[in-house]
């Protein structure tokens, strides 16, 4: 599916499974690499922001490529960022990234409202047994010594793969599973740690309204 433009020439996103959304890989060919210099990465970021027509959200989430580059700092710069997720693997050499991530967003002055563990463990669907392939107990100690909540851990499913494949997220494909109950408490924690984040603010409701210019209607 191809994003198309309103009169106004904003761009209306895509939506699926009631999320609206917008990506670079929806306007280029499969084939073909985004082969970009930070100023024009800096520049679609702020098209991102201002130039589709999101409506009325709930939560604006900007999924951001590893490590500490020009998308992270244009975004800072760009849109009142009111908190961040850092995603990590267990393994001790993943947290060089996280640490720098970590360290970039303290830099910049944005919030971190938490880690989310990914591939934390895997159950054997033979005899049912927990396996913490990458380590165990590693993430949440580094959370620890940075007085930071692990927001959940999120197990290798081998499920995900052809759910996704098949365009349906795992949450939604098997919504009675141990997946999808981990993504509603994930949703869960980083809500209640944005509220107290904004709540510690001051008036950032009216601030963030004023920015995007949200009107009653959408």
């Amino acid at each position: 599916a191809k994003p198309s433009v309103d009169e106004e020439r904003k761009i209306l996103p895509l939506a699926a499974h009631g999320v609206v959304f917008m990506s670079m890989g929806l306007l280029v060919n499969r084939e073909d690499a985004v082969v970009w210099r930070g100023p024009m990465i800096a520049k679609a970021v702020t098209q991102f922001c201002h130039d589709v027509r999101w409506g009325e959200l709930d939560y604006l989430i900007v999924d951001l490529p590893p490590g500490t580059g020009d998308v992270a700092l244009s975004l800072a710069q760009t849109i009142p960022v009111t908190g961040t997720v850092v995603v990590a693997t267990p393994q001790d050499v993943a947290f060089a990234d996280v640490t720098r991530a970590l360290r970039m967003f303290e830099m910049l002055r944005l919030d971190v409202l938490g880690l989310v563990e990914n591939m934390a463990y895997f159950i054997c669907s033979k005899c049912d047994e927990k396996h913490e392939i990458f380590g165990k107990g590693r993430t949440q100690q580094h959370c620890d010594e940075r007085d930071l909540p692990l927001l959940a851990s999120l197990p290798l499913d081998p499920n995900v793969s052809p759910h996704a494949d098949a365009g349906k997220p795992i949450a939604v494909a098997e919504p009675g599973g141990e997946q999808a109950r981990i993504y509603a408490e994930l949703a869960q924690s980083v809500m209640r740690r944005q509220a107290d984040v904004l709540a510690s603010k001051e008036a950032p409701a009216e601030k963030h309204a004023a920015f995007f210019n949200v009107r009653p209607g959408g």
